[in-house]
């Protein structure tokens, strides 16, 4: 399995755009929450003293992924915390139809001393979001309001 995310610093000059795809919808995911990580701090200066397990079902794919990004930008502002890793595992939810998420973020609270933060994300935004499968890949594009 392979995933990959790259910024496109030409599509929002005030804000943060990405890339992310993926063999797979959990190889997108754990590529996207990469981007975010990466955006918020260094995650190489960040312990893993703090831990949040997030479970989320939904209809659409696009959403589901909408809602985890979110749910970083939400718990670093809730909690205080930056983040080291993310773990996804997506699965099909077949009974019910749609999708569902097993997510792990692991980090520790913000200290500016050690930790060498980069951008205070605000907000995922549905500006230009796009989540598609092309060529057997799984390919989203995010645009982050910094």
């Amino acid at each position: 399995m392979t995933r990959s995310f790259r910024f496109l610093e030409q599509v929002a000059l005030a804000d943060s755009a990405f890339e992310a795809s993926g063999d797979s919808p959990t190889e997108l995911f754990l590529a996207a929450g990469q981007a975010v990580i990466e955006t918020m701090a260094n995650p190489t200066t960040v312990s893993a003293r703090w831990e949040r397990v997030i479970e989320r079902t939904n209809p659409e794919l696009a959403a589901l992924l909408f809602d985890w990004l979110s749910d970083m930008v939400f718990l670093k502002d809730a909690e205080g915390v930056v983040f080291r890793d993310a773990t996804a595992v997506v699965t099909e939810d077949r009974p019910n139809g749609g999708w569902k998420l097993r997510g792990t973020l692991t980090g520790e609270p913000i200290d500016p001393g050690r930790h060498e933060l980069r951008n205070d994300v605000k907000a995922v935004t549905k500006h230009l979001y796009e989540v598609r499968q092309e060529d057997g890949r799984w390919i989203a594009r995010v645009v982050l309001d910094i």
